[in-house]
């Protein structure tokens, strides 16, 4: 009997409901094979694209991938510009029609050019009713600047009389960030041989099963995805509770 692939080992019946997924390694790729990093970039987003189409077809809500972080500003301006024009070419309401992907985007899209902006929140507006699943896009984003835009959020709200601080809690913070619209995720996946969050969804992984790969971002194929979430449902998620505690609740036992 020839072996099953990682997706025909899949459980259908426990798909995360929420992946989020660092996209890194697209300039060590290109730089390997002697080509402009910007090719890497360029390779990344066909990659998106196919794995938006993976996503779908299993059944996963939300898709959240951290395309461009606070950080990311500092990098050298031919590279920065070469991904604002990537983002600006590749946003095509194609792919979100065909699927029914909703598409959502977290982070300081003030600091992003305007005819950037323009063409995102027009995709948004214009997707904004599909529920099959919902593409979310980490832009100018990091988990420091959006706990500390809701904390000004918050103290606003308390100035003005809405709020009182004994109000403040961990409901309340995460309804203040730019996430409060979807899960936590279930599943962090970083693909390039880096073991860091590099501040991303810091709050909103308080319990993510998290899963890193060598793999590079434009060499992460289906295979490679489907052998994240295969990882994952090996896993038991025990959100504080002994073993014991949470197979008396669920009936199941996993490793």
């Amino acid at each position: 009997m020839e072996n099953k692939t990682y997706r025909e080992q899949l459980d259908l019946n426990r798909i995360p409901q929420h992946v989020a997924i660092i996209m890194d390694g697209n300039g060590r790729w290109a730089q390997q094979r002697g080509l402009d990093r910007t090719k890497g970039h360029i390779e990344g987003v066909e990659v998106v694209r196919r794995s938006l189409d993976t996503v779908v077809s299993l059944g996963i809500k939300y898709l959240t991938l951290y395309t461009f972080s606070t950080e990311n500003w500092n990098r050298p301006q031919y590279e920065v510009s070469a991904l604002m024009d990537l983002l600006l070419n590749n946003i095509e309401e194609e792919m979100f029609f065909e699927n029914h992907v909703r598409l959502k985007v977290i982070g300081d899209m003030e600091r992003l050019p305007k005819d950037v902006q323009k063409r995102l929140n027009q995709c948004i507006d214009d997707t904004k009713d599909f529920d099959r699943c919902t593409l979310v896009l980490a832009l100018s984003y990091s988990s420091r600047w959006e706990i500390t835009d809701a904390v000004k959020n918050i103290a606003k709200r308390i100035e003005n009389g809405e709020l009182k601080a004994s109000d403040i809690n961990e409901s309340l913070l995460s309804q203040s960030l730019s996430t409060s619209f979807m899960p936590d995720p279930d599943l962090l996946v970083r693909t390039g041989g880096e073991l860091r969050l590099s501040n991303y969804l810091l709050w909103q992984s308080a319990y993510t099963e998290l899963y890193f790969t060598d793999t590079y971002w434009p060499d992460f194929d289906e295979d490679e995805l489907c052998k994240a979430l295969l990882s994952y449902q090996r896993r038991q998620r025990r959100f504080g509770l002994t073993g014991a505690q949470v197979e008396k609740t669920d009936g199941t036992t996993q490793k």
